[in-house]
């Protein structure tokens, strides 16, 4: 136990507050937790020594609520707060609230955090310790002859960043001159402009996605735990990382150390954190962001070397020292477990889990917040646990996830288990075979998750239309039966779409379908992507709920098919909602910063020359 938290208050949700609370209870440090109507039987819940109900339907109601969240410290009796990560683990103003309140705060400085939380101000952190950031234009956009300068002295692509955003949301790539066009038109919109909110960056096409990490304490002792790399993404979110990064020369892994040692020092950061960076081919090393808080894949640093982080962070906020730096064991890697669908670009969805079975065995740790009949809520993450493999070697351990996916079982919500089984047998990311590693930041989205949206030439977030064009790769989706054939035990395995023409041929001659459900990977998905107003000719519906960040249009103009209307926010992710056809906007129902019900009327139009109506196509960016 620490000498200055007695109790502890953990403002977040999930299978982070699990984590928490197991680490401060080997600690000897009583929990206090929050939470929502939704996560009212979370297992956090169910184990910490206090729980406190956040009364609301929506995050601004409950765990982004720093009045109501700071009451409950006071009445709780907590005298620290861990935030986790998300909601208002990056938020100045939350921890300077706490710290009045006379508690610690379990991060760093609200200055740090000031510094570090919007990405043009980190990028003039960045320049301030000499660490090099990838090359853009560091202060907000307002001139597009500055855009097309810029474009034309460094090349396309570009991306085009929210200062604000993180883990991926608020990114836009541009392809040439007319896609800057639009992206500058769009966003200086007669309704909510936010042109003045990005900076711009050039697009590294094939690097990769390298962090450490870092803690530091209040002596100024400095320390990385480990290296990490986190290429595999979709929407520019991480969804397989690993450490040590592997296949770094030892020029590149002295320099991104070097390079998070000066990040830290510039801005006295206090507490863990991580340093991300860009690497490219020829071992260039750019800096992207520092994360002032724990990340969800700081499981596999702890499992390389031995150590809690969670316990690191709790002494280095009771003013103790950060231990000193470990020698690397072995390699691990961390699968997210999320509800999404692989067929439709890892788009998520919610449902009840009828079925978890999680694997087990020497090298594998499973972090989770659900079990069995917990129902995956659209209000929240979509992410269910996380499955960490660690074993002596890379090629070890590469061997591990494949036993261990064969284990795992989860019915009810679509998973990307199907998808990371073809990762894990793919020679690009495993290296086998005599194949050397060859992965990027783009890799998974190119090969894997190029289905092209229907919207691919209206301007839409380019991590989804990366792949356009590209031959579509097919997952095996299949129904799974067990028989006995000559007493012998078979599994037996047909694929979807036959088993769906044998149903349809025996429904038209009467036959009734098969009652017992089925538990192959394609059995439960939906899709829930496109909102369809079939009844409502004219009628742009939310397809989902979600907070409107962004109207993009007003009544009376004119658009055309494939212009942006509306952007929504949900479950971490934007949302973009485009016009089906040429009309003209009728009238808008939405306004920024709201909530709105899938299916809610956003706005209506006039559709030209047809009476068919408008249904809106979206696609989607998430952030971490």
């Amino acid at each position: 136990m620490t000498d200055t938290v007695s109790k502890l208050l953990i403002v977040n949700r999930g299978e982070i507050a699990l984590r928490v609370v197991r680490t401060a209870r080997e600690m000897g440090i009583p929990t206090v937790v929050v939470y929502a109507e939704q996560d009212r039987h979370s297992q956090y819940v169910k184990m910490a020594d206090e729980a406190f109900l956040l009364s609301g339907d929506t995050y601004a109601d409950t765990y982004l609520n720093e009045d109501l969240l700071i009451d409950i410290l006071r009445r709780s009796g907590a005298d620290a707060v861990h935030p986790g990560y998300g909601f208002l683990s990056e938020v100045p103003s939350f921890a300077d609230k706490v710290i009045e309140a006379g508690a610690t705060w379990v991060g760093p400085s609200s200055r740090a955090l000031t510094d570090l939380g919007d990405k043009i101000s980190a990028r003039r952190v960045a320049v301030y310790a000499k660490v090099p950031p990838v090359p853009g234009i560091s202060h907000s956009l307002g001139d597009m002859r500055v855009l097309l300068d810029f474009a034309h002295t460094h090349g396309y692509p570009l991306m085009l960043k929210r200062a604000d955003g993180g883990g991926g949301r608020g990114i836009t790539l541009v392809r040439d001159d007319d896609e800057l066009r639009g992206f500058y038109l769009n966003h200086n919109a007669v309704q909510g402009g936010d042109l003045d909110e990005y900076f711009v960056e050039r697009f590294i096409d094939h690097g990769r996605h390298v962090e450490t990490q870092c803690g530091r304490d209040s002596h100024g002792n400095f320390t990385v735990y480990s290296t990490r790399d986190c290429s595999v993404q979709r929407r520019n979110q991480k969804l397989i990382e690993e450490a040590p990064a592997p296949f770094l020369g030892d020029d590149v892994v002295e320099q991104l150390h070097a390079y998070s040692h000066r990040l830290f020092d510039a801005v006295d950061y206090v507490g863990l954190g991580t340093c991300e960076f860009m690497v490219t081919d020829a071992g260039k090393v750019y800096f992207l962001e520092v994360n002032p808080r724990l990340q969800v894949e700081h499981t596999v640093s702890e499992e390389v070397s031995g150590l809690d982080l969670v316990r690191e962070q709790l002494q280095i906020a009771a003013g103790g020292k950060v231990s000193p730096e470990p020698t690397a064991r072995g390699h691990s890697f961390e699968l997210r477990i999320t509800s999404e669908d692989p067929k439709t670009n890892l788009t998520p969805s919610s449902g009840t889990l009828e079925r978890v079975q999680w694997p087990a065995g020497p090298g594998v740790r499973v972090d989770s917040g659900v079990v069995e009949g917990d129902t995956i809520s659209p209000k929240f993450d979509s992410m269910m646990g996380k499955l960490i493999v660690t074993a002596h070697s890379r090629q070890a351990a590469v061997a591990r996830v494949r036993r261990a996916l064969d284990e795992l079982r989860i019915e009810g919500v679509p998973t990307p288990v199907e998808l990371y089984r073809q990762v894990f047998g793919d020679d690009e990311f495993t290296a086998e075979h005599g194949h050397g590693f060859d992965v990027s930041t783009k890799w998974l989205e190119r090969k894997y998750l190029n289905h092209e949206p229907a919207t691919v030439h209206g301007g839409q977030p380019a991590s989804l239309d990366a792949g356009a064009g590209a031959a579509e790769p097919e997952l095996d989706h299949s129904e799974q039966f067990v028989i006995e054939m000559n007493n012998r035990r078979v599994v037996l395995n047909v694929p979807s779409d036959m088993f769906a023409n044998l149903t349809g041929a025996a429904r038209s001659h009467g036959e009734r379908r098969p009652t017992q459900p089925l538990r192959g990977q394609g059995s439960h998905h939906v899709d829930r992507g496109n909102a369809r107003t079939a009844e409502r000719p004219g009628v742009i519906s939310a397809p989902m709920q979600a907070l409107v960040t962004r109207i993009n249009v007003s009544e009376g103009q004119q658009v055309a098919k494939g212009d942006l209307l509306v952007v929504l926010e949900s479950m971490k992710m934007e949302n973009y909602v485009y016009s089906p056809a040429n009309g003209t906007v009728k009238e808008i129902f939405a306004s920024p910063a709201t909530g709105v019900e899938a299916g809610e009327t956003l706005l209506t139009m006039e559709v030209a020359g047809t009476s068919k109506p408008a249904n809106p196509t979206t696609d989607t960016t998430e952030e971490a």
